[in-house]
C-alpha cells in the first residue's frame, strides 16, 4: 500500500494484546486505594445504565431462541432488517478477517487497537494513517478499509457521503467497508446502517456503550444476509446468553428512556467540558460519552489524577486523555477536587 511514512505496517505493530480502559484492578495495584473507592472515566460507557427488570428464570433456565423479540426489536430501534446478534461486537471484530483470504487493510490510527489486532493475527497486511488522512487514494490500494465513527479515541467523524463512496469503490472489487459505531447511538442520524444493508458494507453497534451495560457483552453486525449467514455460522450456536437477550429487548424498545438519554448525555457532556476547561484541560473533540484531550502532560495528569483515585486513559501517539462523563453531583464534584489538587501537582512537576 505505498511508503507513506505517516503509516505503519503490520510488521511494525506489535502481537500483544491491546490495552483497554476500565482496568481498575491494574489501577489499583498501582496507586492504591479501594476498588470501590474509585471513580472510571476510563472507558466513554455511560454512567447511567438501562434500569432493566430481571429476567424471567425461564432466561437462565432454557437455551436462547431466535424468537425471542429482540431481532425485532434490534431492527426497529437500529432501522435495519439485516442485522445479526452477538457476544459483543468484540466477536464480529475477531471473525471478520476469518472470512476472507490474506488482503491489505487500512485502519485508522490511533483508533480501537483491536480492529487492527484481529486483522494482522488472521493473516491481513494492515496499514495504518490517522483518520483524517484517510482519502481516496488510500482506499483504492486497501481490500478492507475499518473506520470507527465516532472514531475512538480521538472522536473524528467522516462525512457519509465519502463513506458511502469508499463503500462504491470497494464494492467494485469485492472489498468491505468495516464502521464500527460502537459510540453512534445518541446521534443516529450520522449513522451508516441502511434498512437494507448494500453490497461491502458492515456496520457494527454495541449495546454496551449507550445503554451503560457493558457486562451484558451483546453487539449486532448489520450487511448483506450471505456475510450475516457466514459470520452466524462463525459464531456458532447460542452466541448471545438468555439473560442478555432479555435485558436487551427491554432497553431497546424504550424510547421514553432513549430519548431522555440522548438529553442528558448532551447536558452532562457540556458540563463535564467546561470543568475540564476551567482545570486547563481542553478537550479538542467532544462527543456524549467522552472527550479527546491532547497534551504532551497526558501521562503526568492521568497519574496525579490517579492519586486521588480519578482513573482515565491515557494515548501515547498522540499524547492525550481521554475522559468519560461523571455521574452525578457527587461524582462531579469529586473530579473537581481531583482536577484541582492534580493541576497543582503538574504544574509543580
Amino acid at each position: 500500500m505505498g511508503t507513506d511514512p505517516a503509516s505503519a505496517s503490520t510488521a511494525s505493530m506489535t502481537r500483544s494484546a491491546p490495552a483497554h480502559g476500565g482496568d481498575l484492578r491494574a489501577a489499583r495495584a498501582r496507586f492504591g486505594h479501594a476498588l470501590e473507592d474509585w471513580l472510571d472515566l476510563s472507558t466513554g460507557i455511560n454512567p447511567h445504565p438501562y434500569p432493566f427488570r430481571a429476567p424471567a428464570m425461564e432466561a437462565w433456565h432454557r437455551l436462547p431462541e431466535a424468537e425471542d423479540g429482540l431481532e425485532v426489536a434490534a431492527r426497529r430501534y437500529y432501522g435495519s432488517e439485516d442485522l445479526l446478534p452477538l457476544a459483543g461486537t468484540q466477536m464480529a471484530i475477531k471473525l471478520l478477517p476469518r472470512l476472507r483470504r490474506p488482503g491489505r487493510v487500512l485502519v485508522a490510527a490511533p483508533s480501537y487497537a483491536e480492529h487492527a489486532h484481529a486483522w494482522a493475527e488472521a493473516g491481513h497486511r494492515v496499514h495504518s494513517r490517522p483518520a483524517q488522512r484517510i482519502d481516496d487514494a488510500a482506499v483504492g490500494q486497501a481490500d478492507v478499509v475499518v473506520l470507527v465513527h465516532p472514531n475512538n479515541p480521538d472522536g473524528f467523524r467522516y462525512a457519509l457521503p465519502r463513506m458511502e463512496r469508499w463503500r462504491a469503490q470497494l464494492a467494485q472489487r469485492g472489498g468491505w467497508l468495516v464502521v464500527d459505531e460502537a459510540f453512534m447511538d445518541a446521534t443516529p442520524d450520522q449513522s451508516m446502517l441502511r434498512p437494507w444493508m448494500p453490497p461491502a458494507l458492515i456496520v457494527l453497534r454495541s449495546f454496551g456503550k449507550f445503554f451503560g451495560l457493558a457486562g451484558a457483552r451483546l453487539g449486532f453486525a448489520c450487511a448483506e444476509p450471505d456475510l450475516l449467514a457466514a459470520l452466524a455460522d462463525a459464531a456458532g450456536p447460542w452466541a448471545v446468553a438468555g439473560p442478555s437477550r432479555a435485558v436487551a429487548q427491554q432497553a431497546l424498545e424504550d424510547r421514553v428512556w432513549q430519548r431522555r438519554t440522548c438529553d442528558w448525555l448532551e447536558e452532562r457532556s457540556a458540563v463535564t467540558r467546561l470543568l475540564l476547561e476551567r482545570h486547563g484541560l481542553r478537550p479538542a473533540v467532544s462527543t456524549p460519552l467522552f472527550h479527546w484531550i491532547p497534551s504532551d502532560r497526558a501521562g503526568q495528569w492521568q497519574t496525579a489524577l490517579a492519586r486521588h483515585a480519578v482513573w482515565t486513559r491515557r494515548f501515547e501517539q498522540p499524547s492525550a486523555l481521554r475522559i468519560g462523563l461523571t455521574a452525578n453531583d457527587a461524582d462531579h464534584a469529586r473530579l473537581e477536587a481531583a482536577l484541582r489538587a492534580a493541576g497543582a501537582e503538574v504544574a509543580a512537576a
